[in-house]
């Protein structure tokens, strides 16, 4: 995101990761938490428990991290990544609740839930589904309309839009993509940016460059308002850590795309 002055051009971006995935609120997921600007956390169905939901939104709060809703198929099993091709109409009300779930222990840790991000599969999916697309949709409509993050180019994009939804652009510094803008499939070559440093450069370029180079070379253009640490991997601090730091260096301000405690309109719930 650019905001243009009369000086200079400033560049900000958010910096999420995706917590609360663990049997508890681990160190790791404590160090990632000192470098992101907002965190989607499970609720429930792909992992997580109330009680890490709780634990983690109170470190949330005790550093400024703005919450979101890490929504899932519901999947414990399969840590959401296999496509259920679950009705849509449950689909909503598995939406909203785990919702629901996760702002009951955000509100008990003194926060609030700003934003919906799907995981795994349920992105994937409602990118190219227009069927799971509509359901997603339709449950963040219901929901009072929070932000909702989404892949740039997707097919919720547009959905979102024409209901009235802010939709959040998202990048992945530490994943590879094709040409046409989709993520590499996880289990092909290249799928996955191990090197902080590397992941660090590709966050510079997401943000100051608006994409990055596809697994086979080609420019691909990619539009970014957060970009994304993926919290499960082994080494998540320190590429959280990279990217932040290769952002900053380079005078991008990172800052949440919400304030605290904001709907996706940017006004106070409950206002």
């Amino acid at each position: 995101m650019t905001d243009t002055g009369t000086v200079a051009t400033v560049v900000t971006v958010d910096l999420n990761a995706d917590l609360a995935e663990g049997d508890t609120l681990g160190a790791a997921d404590r160090l990632v938490l000192d470098s992101v600007t907002s965190a989607s956390l499970a609720c429930g169905f792909h992992a997580g428990s109330p009680s890490v939901m709780r634990a983690t939104a109170a470190a949330c709060v005790e550093r400024g991290v703005v919450i979101g809703a890490h929504v899932s198929y519901r999947d414990r099993e399969g840590f959401g990544r296999r496509v259920l091709g679950t009705p849509s109409d449950e689909l909503v009300d598995d939406i909203i609740e785990q919702w629901s779930t996760l702002v009951a222990e955000v509100d008990a840790a003194g926060g609030s839930v700003s934003f919906v991000k799907p995981h795994g599969a349920l992105y994937n999916q409602m990118g190219v589904e227009d069927d799971v697309a509509h359901a997603v949709v339709e449950a963040v409509s219901r929901l009072g309309g929070p932000a909702l993050v989404a892949q740039s180019g997707s097919a919720v994009v547009d959905a979102a839009r024409r209901a009235g939804l802010r939709v959040v652009p998202e990048g992945f510094p530490d994943r590879g993509y094709l040409a046409d803008g989709r993520l590499i499939p996880r289990d092909a070559d290249g799928a996955l940016v191990a090197d902080p440093a590397d992941a660090g450069r590709r966050a510079l370029s997401l943000a100051r460059r608006h994409g990055l180079e596809a697994v086979d070379g080609a420019w691909t253009t990619v539009e970014v308002e957060t970009l994304c640490i993926h919290g499960d991997a082994p080494n998540a601090a320190d590429t959280a850590r990279a990217v932040r730091a290769a952002l900053e260096s380079d005078g991008i301000v990172v800052r949440p795309f919400l304030a605290s405690g904001t709907d996706g309109s940017g006004r106070h719930r409950g206002s």
